[in-house]
């Protein structure tokens, strides 16, 4: 094909460091370990986040960490359907200013995700990740650490929906043993990598044995902090650990 009719690469946004004189932008390093047309951006703490008319309809990854966003900022994805990963992550404190409907926002602007995450964005709820259960039938990896608004209906609609599911982070939320069974029961167990479920104070050995009988390629299995697990659950953990099934694995004995 004659060079003039190649489309461009696609194009991914990274968030400037700071502004110079005359609003010039000026950009962070490479990471060296990261290829150059792979490389997310990501903001500086309290940095805004990247107006509408900078994303290019092609972006395929933001990396908006620490970034000082809000729901605003999620609808002004709607031109950018080939968005495969998002990370809205919060580092240390809880993140306000995302909700459920900016959730509702990318899930039906973004069909292709494979990767969302949302640590200690506790102001979202089920609705929005039914959302993107539903419209984001693709989706690999979803952590939901700390979203404090998390229930069960959350894991039963990932399970129901999301078949490529390996890994899951729901640590420190209010789920109980019935979303986990039907998170491991659901369409996703054969493909379920690793769970993150540690600071669950509502499970119990039910939610553990549903895990092991469930998802035969589980190797990370994190628990630790849930006080109403036991020892009935380590005895079985000690079986599998021996047979060397499971590569990492945490809890707590109370």
């Amino acid at each position: 094909m004659p060079a003039a009719l190649r489309e461009p690469p696609p194009f991914r946004y990274r968030a400037p460091e700071r502004l110079g004189p005359g609003g010039a932008a000026f950009r962070a390093p490479r990471r060296c370990h990261e290829p150059p047309q792979r490389r997310l951006g990501r903001c500086r703490r309290g940095s805004p986040a990247p107006p509408g008319p900078v994303l290019h309809p092609t972006v395929e990854s933001l990396d908006l960490r620490d970034c000082d966003i809000s729901d605003n900022a999620l609808l002004q994805l709607h031109n950018c359907k080939q968005l495969k990963k998002i990370n809205l992550n919060s580092c240390r404190e809880n993140r306000l200013g995302i909700t459920s409907e900016g959730v509702i926002a990318l899930a039906l602007s973004c069909p292709y995700l494979r990767e969302a995450s949302f640590k200690r964005c506790c102001d979202i709820t089920d609705s929005g990740v039914l959302a993107l259960a539903l419209n984001c039938q693709f989706l690999q990896i979803v952590n939901l650490g700390s979203c404090s608004g998390i229930m069960d209906a959350s894991l039963q609609a990932l399970g129901e929906n999301c078949k490529f599911l390996h890994s899951v982070d729901f640590s420190s939320t209010q789920v109980t043993d019935d979303g986990v069974v039907a998170l491991v029961s659901g369409t996703c167990s054969e493909n379920l990598k690793e769970i993150h479920m540690e600071r669950c104070v509502n499970l119990t050995d039910v939610a553990v044995e549903a895990v092991l009988t469930c998802c035969p390629k589980i190797h990370i299995f994190l628990f630790h902090g849930c006080p109403l697990i036991t020892d009935r659950s380590r005895e079985v953990l000690e079986q599998l650990v021996i047979s060397n099934k499971i590569k990492q694995v945490t809890w707590t004995v109370y």
